[in-house]
């Protein structure tokens, strides 16, 4: 098996590949010269303020605009009636996946009994709003302070109607209706497997573990806040939309769609993205509504949100509570599975993406005969989630790695032997999974063996028994893990020389922080055999390529390199004969393009070990050792790679130990709506991370790359609360959902010594 660490490099492409080189965007983003959507003016601009609702679930009586109207600076107060009377339609967000296998079709499959619910989605709200914070009017003036002082004197009576947020509560008998087209507030109700086989193996079985885990939900809390420039041309009839995102043609698609326009009238720029994790892929109502608020006015509207907008507005993640069935025969080999995920949707229809993922890789690396999973999408008064880093791969690592733990000590077989028994064979690959997936690579075992070595397993007792010392209870987890790189099944990249000796590389992905100036100018350096200074690296910009997929998924380095075609002596000789016989001012230079559309699969995979420490009297967490070994593919740049595994690792962590966006039953009002509120991961919450890379290669694409952008966070929430609860287990904890926060903890602990004290009565 080639290894890397990420201090020597293979070379076998060339000089660039495998080089742990620093970052060529650093240097701009420290100096602050980086060049966000905030950052950009344009002229004759002007400034939106949205009005947005107060109340979860409520019926719009009547807006009254004419006081906001009549403020100094007021161009326009637009509603969504206004929207709607001017022609224009909701947003598509295409909640349903292309299949991980084949792309021709969707994920899910309507019946006749049960259809997928894909609701356009209104910019601004018409009749009904179905969260807080849901935009519904917008007002554009001459400064940002006269478009918030406008907003507050429109008035909006409200009916209020009873809410849900919690996806439990949201089908239970009796739950206010979301939607009419959502039947008991089920978008979407799907089964996949053979049940009947799966229940059988489950009633003969030796130990059955049955659990219901809930993965709270968590805000995308993006570095950046989000912000969006519209303008329009009517002499050229076009529309223009700058902002961060993960795609430039995935918004000006969305964008002509609502207004029923050709492609070709619609521009998106991207500039520098400040996080996005997969948050910003899909299209936000802001950046329709200024955009056709600029066609309204005449002159470009420049919005940008604060965090208490952020708060309320942007697509959230997770939420989802997986049933859980596994069960095992007497020597601890996994005879089924059988899983009921039931996902927070929230109220509008953004994504599947996380149910879709959950299932694919539900047996992770483990050698599962077969497996049974429904899948249901619920509608609640909430914010929208989406994909997030990883979607729905951390979720499905944390079900089964809790699992195996639990079941560990009823079969008392050694957790890591359990694991052992039950992984895919290397020797065994090509693997196709219970949930048909094809595993092409990985050295699981061997990811596992390496990851308990470094992270001195053996030596973990007498580390133990010194903390006892101290008064503290220490654990240890481990978990394994694999990805299902999925995303957009399709890219396109453009290469054009020019006689001045620089080569312009323009992709269809989009950098939102993880160093695609820098990885994609290695890989090409070394494949037109030139420095990497001497390419210039254009993306983000709608116009410079037909058609790109954006960057989500681990999908970037995968497609977009490998999409590109080698120029032949015949094209060289071509493009020469082409260029001599243009006049001077009409000569173009050397250019190649291509396009590719379908899958490339792969599977990152790997193994981390924690240890965490837990205060009994506080319930306060502290991470004393941390270990990842990741299987990316080969490493492109290890640097970059490492940076990925330390901030995955990080918002793992966050989820795991803190971070929980809270609703107030009933009312539906955001508890968690501020950094007071929402608990977010600091420096001092981790350790050193002890990282190593690895590579067991796959044949699956010609750079042999897997991907790395979710590696760190895939693990690290099964991993810590493993060791959380290995720590508790000797007060007599089973299992506790995430956020392991200390006054959970805490509780936790009082109420298993309160009940040993009275079973002990």
């Amino acid at each position: 098996m080639a290894k890397n660490d990420g201090v020597s490099a293979p070379h076998g492409r060339g000089a660039f590949i495998g080089r742990a080189m620093p970052r060529f965007e650093d240097l701009r983003f420290v100096r602050g010269a980086g060049n966000y959507t905030d950052d950009v003016s344009v002229p004759g601009e002007t400034y939106a303020a949205f009005v947005r609702a107060p109340h979860a679930h409520a019926r719009i009586v009547s807006i009254y605009v004419s006081a906001a109207r009549g403020r100094p600076g007021v161009l326009a107060v637009l509603t969504g009636e206004d929207y709607v009377g001017d022609g224009h339609i909701g947003m598509s967000h295409f909640p349903n996946p292309a299949d991980a296998n084949d792309v021709s079709i969707p994920t899910f499959a309507p019946t006749p009994e049960r259809k997928i619910l894909d609701q356009l989605q209104l910019p601004l709200a018409v009749g009904c709003v179905r969260f807080v914070g849901e935009a519904v009017a917008v007002v554009v003036a001459e400064s940002p302070v006269a478009a918030r002082d406008a907003a507050e004197a429109v008035a909006v009576e409200y009916e209020i109607l009873p809410a849900v947020t919690d996806v439990v509560d949201a089908l239970a008998d009796g739950a206010p209706t979301i939607w009419r087209d959502a039947p008991n507030n089920l978008a979407l109700d799907c089964a996949f497997g053979d049940r009947a086989a799966v229940e059988a193996a489950i009633k003969d079985a030796h130990v059955v573990i049955e659990q219901t885990i809930r993965n709270q939900r968590t805000a995308s809390a993006f570095l950046e806040p989000r912000a969006a420039i519209g303008s329009y041309d009517a002499a050229q009839k076009q529309h223009t939309l700058i902002s961060g995102c993960q795609g430039a043609h995935r918004l000006r698609h969305a964008l002509a769609a609502c207004f029923k326009v050709q492609q070709e009238r619609v521009h998106v720029i991207c500039p520098d993205v400040g996080g996005a994790f997969g948050s910003r892929f899909n299209i936000y109502p802001e950046q329709v509504a200024v955009v056709w608020a600029a066609r309204r006015v005449g002159r470009p509207v420049k919005w940008t949100g604060d965090r208490s907008e952020a708060f309320l507005t942007d697509y959230t993640a997770r939420d989802v509570v997986t049933r859980a069935r596994l069960a095992f025969d007497r020597r601890g080999r996994m005879l089924a599975l059988a899983l009921e995920l039931t996902a927070n949707t929230g109220a509008h229809t953004v994504s599947y993406v996380p149910l879709s993922n959950g299932y694919r890789v539900a047996p992770t690396v483990y050698d599962v005969p077969m497996a049974w999973v429904r899948l249901r999408a619920v509608m609640t008064n909430t914010v929208p989630t989406a994909p997030f880093r990883g979607a729905g791969r951390p979720e499905a690592t944390t079900v089964m790695e809790r699992l195996i733990d639990i079941a560990a000590k009823r079969l008392k077989i050694d957790r890591v032997e359990l694991r052992r028994r039950n992984l895919i064979r290397r020797d065994a690959l090509p693997h196709r999974t219970a949930t048909g997936l094809t595993y092409d690579s990985g050295d699981f075992a061997g990811n596992l063996a390496r990851a308990l070595q470094t992270a001195d397993w053996d030596g973990f007792p007498a580390r133990r028994r010194e903390a006892k010392k101290r008064g503290r209870l220490l654990g240890i987890g481990v978990a394994n893990y694999v990805e299902t790189p999925v995303g957009m099944p399709h890219e396109r990249v453009a290469i054009k020389v020019s006689a001045a000796g620089s080569i312009a590389l323009i992709v269809g992905t989009q950098s939102s922080g993880q160093g695609h100036e820098t990885s994609f100018r290695q890989v090409v350096a070394d494949q037109l055999g030139v420095d990497p200074e001497a390419i210039n690296f254009v993306s983000g910009d709608s116009a410079a390529l037909a058609s790109g997929g954006g960057t989500h998924s681990d999908r970037s380095m995968r497609l977009a390199p490998n999409s590109n075609r080698r120029l032949t002596l015949f094209d060289i000789a071509r493009a020469i004969d082409d260029l001599t016989s243009l006049p001077d001012d009409l000569r173009a230079p050397l250019a190649a393009e291509a396009s590719f559309t379908g899958r490339i699969p792969a599977y990152p995979t790997g193994a981390a070990v924690c240890e965490a420490e837990v205060d009994p009297q506080t319930g306060a967490i502290e991470i004393r050792r941390y270990t990842s070994i990741d299987d990316g593919g080969q490493p492109i740049n290890p640097l970059i790679l490492h940076g990925q595994v330390h901030g995955g690792v990080a918002q793992g962590v966050g989820q795991a130990m803190m971070e929980a966006a809270v609703y107030e039953p009933g009312s539906g009002q955001l508890l968690s709506a501020s950094f007071l509120d929402y608990g977010m991961p600091r420096a001092d919450h981790l350790p050193h991370l002890d990282v190593a890379l690895t590579e067991d290669p796959t044949k699956g694409n010609a750079l042999r790359v897997k991907g790395g952008g979710e590696a760190g966070i895939t693990p690290s929430s099964a991993v810590l609360m493993n060791a959380v609860l290995d720590a508790l287990s000797g007060i007599g904890i089973e299992h506790m959902d995430t956020p392991a926060t200390p006054q959970r903890v805490w509780s936790a602990i009082r109420a298993a010594r309160d009940g040993s004290r009275d079973s002990q009565r």
